[in-house]
């Protein structure tokens, strides 16, 4: 089987204390952002460095999209929301669980990588998402 792959470089890191996302801290305006980029969309700073940012939020917003959006290869039904950050950041993430009933505003959620769909070749294509768990 070949080695998993990450959708896109750059978006996490898988560490030993678990998976992080990876945004970038302005150095000019001290703002996050993400996904991480050379430049700020806040300021329009040009110096930016790498912040990894904590594996678990809480839930602010979400729904379950039950129909695959354009170029979507992974499984149906999936939740889709918005996780806050202890950094002050909100991600907008594919979650977990599917059903609406289980989620809740202000649930506690984990960051979690997996694999979402496999190539054309049979390589497993990883995904980060939120999982409902975890402490924030």
């Amino acid at each position: 089987m070949p080695e998993p792959r990450p959708i896109a470089d750059g978006l996490f890191r898988i560490t030993p204390d678990g998976p992080r996302l990876l945004a970038a801290r302005c150095d000019g305006c001290g703002k996050l952002h993400f996904p991480a980029s050379e430049s700020c969309p806040y300021c329009g700073g040009a110096s930016c460095h790498e912040a990894a940012l904590a594996g678990t939020g809480l839930l602010f917003l979400y729904t379950v999209v039950k129909s695959a959006p354009p170029g979507y290869r992974g499984p149906l039904p999936y939740g889709f929301g918005i996780v806050e950050l202890p950094e002050g950041l909100r991600v907008v993430t594919r979650l977990t669980e599917p059903d609406a009933a289980r989620l809740r505003r202000g649930q506690a959620m984990r960051l979690v990588v997996e694999p979402l769909f496999n190539d054309d070749d049979g390589t497993p294509v990883l995904s980060y998402a939120f999982a409902p768990g975890g402490s924030a």
